[in-house]
C-alpha cells in the first residue's frame, strides 16, 4: 500500500506541473498569435542576416579605404551613374567657353573636371566653378547647365603682369603677386622683371612709379627688391641705380634731372647711389677709374715739373 500511495502522490505532482492543454479559440482571434509566432520564428534569422550584411559591407569598405582604392570605386560609381544619364538623353552635346585667352578650351574643361563621360544631369556646376577658380589664371567663372545637353562656361582671366625671379627660379605673376605660371615661354619675354623675396607683392606700386619717368622706364632691365625694404634698378647697359627706402619719388626726380642735364646713363659709370638725400655717389667703371688715376698722376707730374722749372 505504501508503494501505491507513493505512485499516486507522484502522479499528482506531475499533473500539477503539466502544461494545461490549449483552449480552443474562435478563428478570428488566431491572427495575433500567428503573427507573434512568425516574429519569434523568423526575427532572429533576419537579425543575423542583417548583421552579416553589415559586417560584410563594413569589411569591404574598410578594405577599399585601407587599400587606397576609394577614389577608384568612387570614380567607377560616378561613371556608372553618368552612363545611365547619358543613355537617358542627358549627354553633354556641346560646350561654349568664353573669356579664355591664356588657357585653351581643353585646359578649362580638364581643370573643371568635365570629360567625355560627364552627363549634364549629374554635373555639379558649383563644383566645376570652384575648381576653375582654384586655378591661378582664373579670377572668376560662371557655369550654366542648359538642358538637355548644353554647357556654358564664362571665365575672367588674370593678366600676366611681370616676371618674378627668386632663388634662381622664374615665374609669371599677376599684378597682385599671384603666381600664374612657373613655366616662362617666349610670349612673356617682354614683361618687366622683378627680383627678390617680397618683390611680387610690391612690384605693382613701384613699377607704376617708375612708369612716370619716360626717360627711365624703357631703360630698366630689372627691379631688384633688396632686404624686402627698398629697390635697386638695373638698366639695360648694366648701370645699377640704388634707391632709398623712403621718399623714392624725390630720388627718381633727381635721377631724371641728372640724365636730362648730364646724360648720366651714357657715362662710364657702374653705380649711381641715391640712398642719401643730400648727395649722389657714383662709381666709375674699372677702365674709367684707371683712366682717371692715370690722368691725376699725369697732372701731378706736370705740376712738379713746372715747379722745378
Amino acid at each position: 500500500m505504501a508503494a501505491g500511495a507513493a505512485r499516486s502522490a507522484a502522479a499528482l505532482v506531475a499533473q500539477a506541473f503539466r502544461r494545461p492543454p490549449a483552449l480552443a479559440r474562435p478563428a478570428r482571434h488566431d491572427h495575433p498569435g500567428r503573427i507573434v509566432a512568425l516574429v519569434e520564428r523568423y526575427a532572429p534569422r533576419r537579425a543575423v542576416l542583417t548583421m552579416t550584411l553589415v559586417l560584410v559591407c563594413g569589411s569591404a569598405a574598410f578594405g577599399v579605404v585601407k587599400g587606397g582604392h576609394l577614389d577608384e570605386v568612387t570614380a567607377a560609381l560616378s561613371d556608372a551613374r553618368n552612363a545611365a544619364a547619358n543613355v537617358a538623353g542627358f549627354r553633354i552635346a556641346s560646350v561654349a567657353i568664353d573669356g579664355s585667352r591664356q588657357l585653351s578650351h581643353d585646359e578649362i574643361l580638364a581643370i573643371g573636371g568635365v570629360n567625355g563621360r560627364s552627363s549634364l544631369l549629374f554635373l555639379d556646376a558649383a563644383t566645376v566653378r570652384d575648381r576653375l577658380k582654384a586655378n591661378p589664371w582664373i579670377a572668376d567663372a560662371t557655369v550654366l547647365k542648359l538642358y538637355p545637353g548644353h554647357l556654358r562656361i564664362d571665365v575672367t582671366e588674370r593678366k600676366a603682369f611681370a616676371l618674378w625671379q627668386r632663388d634662381g627660379q622664374l615665374a609669371v605673376i599677376a599684378d597682385d603677386g599671384a603666381v600664374l605660371d612657373s613655366y616662362v615661354t617666349r610670349r612673356f619675354a617682354s614683361l618687366p622683371l622683378v627680383v627678390g623675396h617680397g618683390a611680387e607683392t610690391h612690384a605693382r606700386d613701384f613699377l607704376a612709379l617708375v612708369a612716370r619717368y619716360p626717360t627711365l622706364k624703357p631703360r630698366v632691365k630689372a627691379a631688384v627688391y633688396v632686404g624686402e625694404r627698398r629697390w635697386n634698378l638695373r638698366l639695360d647697359n648694366g648701370l645699377d641705380i640704388r634707391l632709398p627706402e623712403h621718399d623714392v619719388s624725390r630720388a627718381l626726380d633727381k635721377l631724371a634731372r641728372l640724365e636730362r642735364d648730364q646724360h648720366l646713363f651714357s657715362r662710364d659709370v657702374t653705380v649711381v647711389d641715391l640712398r642719401l638725400s643730400d648727395r649722389v655717389t657714383v662709381r666709375l667703371s674699372e677702365e674709367a677709374a684707371k683712366a682717371r688715376v692715370d690722368a691725376l698722376d699725369k697732372d701731378k707730374k706736370a705740376k712738379r715739373k713746372a715747379g722745378n722749372a
